[in-house]
């Protein structure tokens, strides 16, 4: 086995600073309010809650200068220029299209709604004022992600015949958690299987044609959902995700000359850096790694004047596949997409 290492390019710095303000004060905040202290040109000035007090002690947690009370308030505030949107999936919509309208860019937690239709209007809410946005989904902002997309372009791999993709994370739960809620968009589908489901539409390269799922719940919540996918040139793809299982998040990339695997592509796992492998048909295996932070890179994303069409696209495709995922378990039936 060969292993391949690709070090990180040096940055450009940034002229321009882009203050964020957030939105919501869940557990996921702290880890991206941090990368966002720490990227060249981004700023935080403002954290926003319910409740005074709880904006307060988040506000002095986080080191961030503004506490504000309700989220309308923060969105007429003049030093946010972008918010990031951490609250329950249910919410999204209804905050990302108040900021789009207000002119404010937009980074929203993942999914980006719970239905393709309001992932529509928001894009559409942003579109109406010249507002940026972009869900939170940060593997696709890797360097990693970038080699692995000239891999494909190159055929890398042959010709692609099955992709499957898998993220599970055994009971990841403290009280009164959203994701055990099915009125705030809980359960595996909408969490989990949005990194599932959009690696898939990723490495696919378009929608599949149809689509069928099947998932086991408890208490009317999905706690692992698997599901079949198949595409319009004959490729297919499998999806498993799950809170009732131990920690995965891999994917396998099959194609006609080597198969591109890879086991931490959501995020890479703790002190390690980005890594995946590929195998082709003689049992050669080069293993490749790469480092960088990827929540910075796409904060940074964000804030620069780059293109986010690719990123945009793909977040409303997957928001379809979810959609067609649902039909399918409601129905048990194949789901097409039309």
């Amino acid at each position: 086995m060969t292993k391949k290492t690709f070090p990180m390019n040096n940055q450009q710095p940034t002229t321009k600073t882009t203050r964020f303000g957030v939105i919501g004060t869940g557990r996921i905040t702290r880890r991206l309010v941090a990368d966002m202290q720490s990227t060249e040109g981004v700023q935080v000035t403002a954290i926003a809650s319910r409740t005074a007090d709880r904006a307060r002690w988040y506000a002095d947690q986080y080191g961030i200068a503004a506490a504000v009370e309700g989220y309308s308030a923060l969105l007429s505030r003049d030093d946010v220029d972008a918010v990031y949107i951490a609250l329950p999936p249910s919410m999204h919509a209804e905050w990302a299209i108040a900021a789009g309208v207000s002119g404010k860019h937009v980074l929203c937690e993942k999914p980006l709604a719970t239905t393709h239709q309001q992932a529509t209007e928001i894009a559409a809410a942003c579109d109406s004022t010249g507002s940026r946005w972009l869900d939170a989904t940060a593997w696709l902002h890797h360097r990693r992600t970038d080699q692995i997309e000239t891999w494909l372009a190159e055929n890398r791999l042959g010709k692609i015949g099955h992709v499957s993709a898998s993220v599970s994370f055994y009971q990841p739960f403290q009280s009164g958690d959203h994701r055990l809620d099915p009125a705030l968009g809980g359960g595996c589908l909408l969490d989990l299987g949005w990194y599932a489901s959009g690696l898939i539409r990723y490495a696919a390269g378009s929608l599949p044609t149809r689509v069928f799922a099947d998932a086991h719940n408890i208490d009317h919540v999905a706690q692992r959902v698997t599901a079949m996918m198949w595409f319009a040139d004959g490729v297919t793809a499998t999806l498993s995700c799950g809170f009732d299982t131990a920690t995965r998040k891999w994917f396998e990339i099959a194609g006609s000359d080597a198969s591109l695997v890879c086991d931490d592509f959501t995020r890479p796992w703790p002190d390690k850096d980005a890594r995946c492998w590929i195998h082709d048909r003689s049992g050669q295996v080069d293993q490749h790694t790469f480092d960088g932070n990827q929540e910075r890179s796409m904060i940074a994303k964000l804030a620069s004047n780059e293109p986010l069409s690719k990123f945009q696209n793909l977040a409303l495709d997957t928001q379809r596949i979810l959609d067609a995922m649902i039909a399918s378990i409601k129905t048990n039936e194949i789901a097409p997409l039309g």
